[in-house]
């Protein structure tokens, strides 16, 4: 199976997962779609819930055909000594920070340009980052 294939059959998957939860997905492909919505808790459970888990637990519907398992969420001030590292969560949703493993490789797509689709304000791509990123800074476990 092509990478490229593997990419838009679980993009498809996501897409199938997430309507049955009631929000509106991203859309399999090149045509990924903005929801209505700014906030950080509906841009999760858009763009990240089918491989993180609904949870952020790294137990999303999509991990048994992920190549690299999702990490849990919950736990990224942990993993950086207590400190939650805003600029960097920032930065590797928006693609600007590549990880080794994950995020902006051919298997997890970087929300940056996709969250800056917008006709009328690009800034609002950036807000979305950002309420994205504090979400993900408050649902911190210690």
């Amino acid at each position: 199976m092509s990478s490229k294939f593997a990419g838009a059959l679980i993009l498809a998957s996501a897409a199938l997962v997430l309507s049955s939860w009631g929000q509106k997905p991203a859309a399999p492909s090149g045509d990924r779609r903005l929801i209505a919505s700014i906030q950080g808790p509906a841009l999760y459970k858009a763009y990240c819930a089918s491989c993180h888990g609904i949870d952020a637990k790294g137990n999303g519907p999509m991990t048994p055909v992920l190549k690299v398992l999702p990490p849990d969420l919950t736990k990224i001030s942990e993993r950086h000594d207590g400190m939650f590292p805003l600029t960097l969560i920032e930065r590797i949703i928006a693609g600007d920070e590549l990880l080794i493993r994950g995020h902006g490789s051919r298997d997890m797509p970087v929300w940056g340009p996709i969250f800056s689709q917008v006709e009328a304000d690009r800034d609002m791509g950036r807000v979305r980052i950002d309420n994205l990123a504090r979400y993900l800074r408050d649902i911190q476990t210690q």
